[in-house]
């Protein structure tokens, strides 16, 4: 049986990065340093949360709501504080009141996330071309 991967977790990746010496780089000041530091963190944070997301499904249709593209954007800043903005496949959808608030917990649970702020929104209302590839074609729709 082959082995399993190394799972490393954020800060594990991050800290070669953010301790690597005062010295920075030639023609470099060590803010630029430490802001690039942080852009890659937040690329990360957000990388585990489209994970996250991707494991979230709408109970009417086999897909994820992430490739279903009911996820419209993803904004994480340096303190680990998210920020979404969703929608659902209509007002009515059955599960309105409850799909937010499980989008909310699970993000939340990603380890460096320190806040998590969601916003519903119903404009640009969804349609099925914001639908992956990936979810098309496991929806028979390419």
């Amino acid at each position: 049986m082959p082995d399993k991967p190394n799972v490393l977790t954020l800060d594990q990746v991050m800290e070669p990065v953010l301790n690597a010496g005062d010295e920075p780089t030639a023609g470099a000041t060590a803010s630029a340093a430490s802001a690039d530091a942080g852009g890659i963190k937040e690329q990360i944070l957000k990388q585990q949360i489209v994970e996250v997301l991707s494991t979230i499904y709408d109970p009417e249709i086999p897909v994820d709501i992430y490739e279903l593209g009911l996820i419209y954007d993803i904004n994480v800043d340096a303190e680990g504080k998210v920020q979404i903005r969703m929608t659902l496949t209509s007002p009515a959808c059955p599960v309105a009141g409850t799909l937010p608030i499980e989008v909310e917990n699970k993000v939340a649970s990603v380890p460096g996330v320190t806040d998590v702020n969601l916003e519903l929104v119903w404009d640009p209302p969804y349609s099925m071309e914001m639908m992956s590839d990936a979810a098309r074609l496991q929806l028979g729709l390419l």
